[in-house]
């Protein structure tokens, strides 16, 4: 007796299915119309390029869960005719979890992004891959766009760059990266909330351990590459301590990094849901604070960026990174 045949997550009539992974995480092709967001439209102080939309990692504070219900719900405003007969599919899961699970692939990001910067007036504004997603997420093994968008701009000169992963597969492209340097100004950002491998698989359980991520990271500055740390996001009760920054100072003093720079935690809608669920689950005495301060903001308060701000600039000073 033959086998049925296995029911498609998608119609071909939809979006292209990519890849599927056993974690849970299916990969749609995006017919994305541009790759390179303006400041104009973020309102952030520099152009941003994210090659996909949504991460495997799947972090459980990450601010950027809401980017998938974002792109879902402009697709339906515009009735966008790839999107109509898969959106219920598409919005059968919360964003908070659809953001880990179905995510979309920009198979033509390096095509827009070589065609925009023939026409964008980017001038001595920053670019930035991976502010909403990690460009260096296990797909990329696979789809290499990222890789791609770095070719892309290699066709150019005199760019400020920066990229941000979490990934050690970032040191796969560390010669590519380093002939970007000789090009542009660039600075790569390694992801790192703290140097506690229990504490962190708590918080982000599929990520690079610490000590992976720190050794990325000398692979990159033992040949040059401008790299360094971003620590973030600094979470409140968990990861402000002295004890706790300082170890991050530390251990990215001894990785060569060249800087550290830092967030504090924010939270929308979506990555709000997700994060006070786990922090019921892992650190039940801090849901209610965490519930309380977030009921009606997204970031944390002014007082406490002071002072978070005071103890991050004397660590800095403290290990050799002021001014840096």
């Amino acid at each position: 007796m033959t086998a049925p045949a296995q029911l498609s997550l998608l119609p071909e009539s939809g979006l292209p299915v990519l890849d599927r992974r056993f974690r849970g995480a299916t990969f749609v092709g995006l017919p994305a119309r541009s790759v390179l967001n303006s400041p104009a439209s973020t309102g952030m102080k520099f152009w941003s390029v994210n090659p996909y939309v949504g991460c495997e990692f799947g972090c459980g504070y990450c601010y950027a869960r809401d980017t998938h219900r974002w792109v879902v719900e402009r697709a339906a405003a515009r009735r966008d005719a790839a999107f109509l007969p898969v959106l219920g599919e598409l919005t059968e899961l919360p964003p908070q979890d659809a953001f880990e699970q179905r995510i979309f692939v920009k198979t033509e990001a390096a095509a827009l992004l070589r065609r925009t910067l023939r026409s964008a007036p980017i001038g001595d504004t920053p670019i930035v891959i991976g502010t909403a997603t990690d460009p260096y997420q296990p797909a990329e093994r696979r789809f290499g766009l990222t890789r791609r968008l770095l070719e892309t701009l290699l066709e150019h000169r005199g760019l400020t760059l920066g990229i941000i992963t979490k990934s050690t597969l970032v040191a796969r492209d560390r010669a590519l990266l380093q002939r970007l340097a000789e090009r542009h100004e660039l600075k790569v950002h390694l992801s790192l909330a703290s140097t506690d491998p229990v504490l962190l698989r708590r918080l982000e359980p599929r990520t690079p351990l610490p000590h992976a991520r720190l050794r990325a990271l000398r692979a990159l500055t033992e040949v040059g590459i401008p790299a360094g740390v971003m620590l973030a996001p600094i979470l409140p009760g968990l990861t402000d301590s002295w004890s706790s920054l300082a170890a991050v100072f530390e251990a990215s003093r001894g990785a060569g990094a060249r800087f550290v720079s830092w967030a504090a935690l924010r939270l929308g809608p979506a990555a709000r849901t997700r994060f006070l669920a786990l922090l019921r689950r892992e650190f039940p005495a801090l849901a209610p604070r965490y519930e309380r301060h977030y009921a009606d903001r997204n970031n944390t308060s002014r007082a406490y960026q002071r002072a978070l701000g005071r103890r991050v600039r004397l660590l800095k000073e403290a290990f050799g990174f002021e001014g840096r």
